[in-house]
């Protein structure tokens, strides 16, 4: 069980702009919360990625982002909300090269590759929430030889 330490931040989701504040703020809580560079760059991807579902395809939204802590390690939980058409098939929308608009088909199940817990909630006709959870990795003691 992992417990939220608060929430940092709830950032619009309502244009292209939109989408560079939601990049520029998960880079800073990752850096801040102790997360190396490229488990940066997979945050921020998969963030980058679910944020553009929820413009595009939700209508516009939010986004929530939370420090949270699981014994003595500390994570970033990303929230995604929408009042959007919802998404009629979840097991289809995130099987790769599926595609309900122009993009390749790789934004909710590449999203799940890049983070550790990955949730989907959607109703058709009431939207649609996703969290998606990164822990930042500890390091490995090293072996004695």
């Amino acid at each position: 069980m992992h417990t939220a330490a608060g929430v940092d931040a709830c950032l619009p989701i309502r244009s292209d702009m939109d989408l560079v504040w939601v990049r520029q703020h998960v880079r800073q809580a990752a850096a801040r919360l102790g997360f190396g560079l490229v488990d940066q760059t997979k945050l921020v991807t998969a963030a980058s990625e679910l944020a553009r579902n929820t413009l595009v395809h939700g209508g516009g939204g939010q986004m929530e982002a939370a420090h949270v802590t699981r014994g003595a390690t500390h994570g970033l939980r990303l929230t995604f909300t929408d009042q959007g058409p919802g998404i009629p098939d979840l097991d289809r929308a995130l099987t790769d090269g599926y595609t309900s608009g122009d993009g390749l088909g790789m934004g909710l199940g590449g999203a799940r590759r890049l983070v550790h817990d990955f949730a989907v909630e959607s109703t058709p006709g009431a939207g649609t929430t996703v969290r998606a959870t990164s822990w930042v990795a500890v390091p490995r003691p090293r072996e004695e030889a």
